[in-house]
């Protein structure tokens, strides 16, 4: 495990599952009193995922300290100098509430992320899903495993075991979508669609089989590290994959926290498959929209 033993990375894990149960007991308690809104538009904020964001900076800090890790978090990071985290070898990243839009519109879709990584790549992470009452947390090469606060032993959670594109569910957001990934899913070869809020209610919806499939397309703006570095070790540790789509994998913690492009979480069993297909349908449509424009302008011109 990289500089850490496994003991030790067991320590932290037991540290980071506490902080992400702390930090859920604060969402369910802010959703079902009062919250404020700090912030509107694309990308909201409340007064929930400040607090929030506040317990968990304030626990791992003072829990682990500052001399071997940084700290990279969405409500943080705007003041942050790059430099407080780039060339860091340990960096947590985290979303102190992933889906604030559901979180506002009360549908119960919204999860806190944890993730610490190595050179760019998770190593340990927690997803807690509040209204779920559930927390998903994995190591590298420990397999993924939920527990909630009534059951003792947790539960090894497997992904899928669906090879046949036509056969697989695919979980699209609520929000965030665009005519283009629109389009991108309809040609899609699955039939079934499952509409949940938050990426990482969407990531445990494939690992306990409500899903298979998840499609993230970039357009004006895209989803960053906080969004997916957690929820991409559950993923993967449940034998799933998570990937551009050109197959390389996601690495986090660069000078750019955006995930640009497209970005398939699937099952696994045909995900390179899947791959090629998204880039073959995301051509198609480019290539139309791009003749139907060409088309235009020749017709105004006229």
């Amino acid at each position: 495990m990289a500089n850490f033993q496994r003991g030790e990375l067991a320590e932290i894990l037991a540290i980071a599952r506490s902080i992400g149960w702390g930090a859920a007991d604060i969402l369910l308690e802010a959703q079902h009193s009062t919250f404020g809104i700090e912030e509107s538009g694309e990308s909201p904020v409340t007064t929930a995922d400040l607090a929030a964001n506040q317990y968990i900076l304030d626990h791992l800090q003072a829990s682990l300290g500052t001399q071997d890790f940084a700290y990279l978090s969405e409500e943080t990071f705007k003041k942050q100098p790059i430099s407080a985290r780039r060339g860091k070898p340990w960096v947590w990243i985290i979303d102190p509430l992933d889906g604030t839009k559901d979180f506002i519109n009360k549908t119960g879709e919204y999860a806190v992320h944890l993730a610490l990584t190595h050179e760019g790549r998770p190593l340990l992470a927690v997803v807690a899903c509040p209204e779920l009452g559930k927390l998903y947390y994995a190591t590298l090469g420990n397999g993924t495993f939920v527990e909630t606060r009534e059951v003792v032993h947790p539960k090894k959670l497997q992904v899928s075991d669906k090879t046949c594109p036509e056969d697989l569910t695919i979980v699209t957001s609520r929000s965030h979508r665009d005519d283009r990934l629109n389009q991108l899913v309809q040609q899609f070869p699955c039939k079934d669609q499952h509409q949940v809020g938050s990426i990482g209610c969407k990531i445990a919806a494939i690992v306990e089989h409500q899903a298979d499939l998840y499609i993230s397309l970039s357009g004006k703006s895209a989803p960053k590290d906080w969004d997916f570095a957690a929820p991409d070790l559950i993923l993967t540790e449940a034998g799933g994959t998570l990937t551009h789509f050109d197959s390389t994998p996601l690495l986090y913690n660069q000078d750019d926290v955006n995930q640009w492009g497209g970005l398939l979480a699937s099952n696994g069993h045909c995900h390179a498959e899947l791959c090629d297909r998204a880039t073959q349908i995301l051509s198609e449509i480019d290539q139309q929209k791009s003749s139907t424009s060409s088309t235009a302008k020749q017709n105004k011109g006229c």
